[in-house]
This record gives C-alpha cells, sequence and structure tokens, in this order.
C-alpha cells in the first residue's frame, strides 16, 4: 500500500469520527453540562437567597430577643412596684389594727380604772356605813338611809 493512500484514509476515518462526535456524542455532553453548570448557578442563587434570608430571619430573632428582653424587665419592674404597694398597704392596714387594739386596751383600761373606784366608792361608803354603826351602836338601814348613802358616794 501506499502511504499517501494510507493518509488519505486516516483522514476520512478521522472525518468519520469528529463527525459522528460532532452529531451523536457532543450533543449529550454538551447538554449534560450546560444542565451541570445552570444547577449549578441555580444552587450558588439559592444559597445567597437563603444567606440573605438567614441574615433577615437572624435581624428578627435579635428584635424579637430585645422585645422579650424589654417586656421581662418591665413585668419584673411591675412586679416589685406591686409588691412594694402590697407590702406598704400592710404596713398601714398592721398600724391601723395597732391603733385599734391600742385603743381598745385605753378604753378597756379606762373602764377597768371607772369600775375600780366605783368599787372603791362603794367599799368606803361600806366601811364608813360600819364606821357609823361602830360609833352610833346601833344599825344604819341601807334601805332607809339610800339617798344619804347616795351622797356619800358620790362625794367620796
Amino acid at each position: 500500500m501506499n502511504i499517501n493512500a494510507t493518509l488519505f484514509a486516516q483522514a476520512i476515518v478521522f472525518a468519520i469520527l469528529v463527525w459522528f462526535t460532532m452529531k451523536f456524542v457532543w450533543p449529550p455532553i454538551a447538554k449534560a453540562l450546560d444542565e451541570r453548570a445552570q444547577k449549578i448557578s441555580e444552587g450558588l442563587a439559592a444559597a445567597e437567597k437563603a444567606k440573605t434570608e438567614l441574615a433577615v430571619v437572624n435581624k428578627r430573632v435579635e428584635d424579637a430577643l430585645v422585645q422579650s428582653r424589654n417586656e421581662a424587665a418591665a413585668r419584673l419592674a411591675d412586679a416589685e412596684r406591686r409588691a412594694q404597694a402590697t407590702i406598704e398597704e400592710a404596713k398601714a392596714r398592721a398600724a391601723e389594727e395597732a391603733a385599734k387594739i391600742i385603743a381598745a386596751a385605753k378604753a378597756e383600761a379606762e373602764q377597768q380604772a371607772i369600775q375600780a373606784r366605783e368599787a372603791l366608792r362603794e367599799q368606803v361608803a361600806l366601811l364608813a356605813v360600819k364606821g357609823a354603826e361602830q360609833i352610833l351602836r346601833r344599825e344604819v338601814d341601807a334601805g332607809v338611809h339610800a339617798e344619804l348613802l347616795q351622797r356619800l358616794k358620790t362625794e367620796l
């Protein structure tokens, strides 16, 4: 065989191989590569979108945390104010009760002093009657001399 004919045959086979590859092999490979590139770009876009959404969500979470901390602080301050008001109210009620108890005790002590004075007057009147009885050596009738005894009680 001739070298030129071999070269020519090889060039034809190569051209057929290039044509076959361009017609049947290359389009599916190019299509697969294009699809892969598109999926990668979509994935990168989705990742970027997710990154921005994450930043927005993180901002919302931070805002919610700040708001809940503020609300908790406000509720705590309100609870402290209520507790202080309750304590003050209890102190005021206790002071009122103490004043009532003291007033009642004073009234009771005064009543007992009055009763003791009355009892003492009664006893002094009886002693005076007995003393007068002893002096007169006769019995003094309390019923008959009631007015005299009453005047004696008031004078004492």
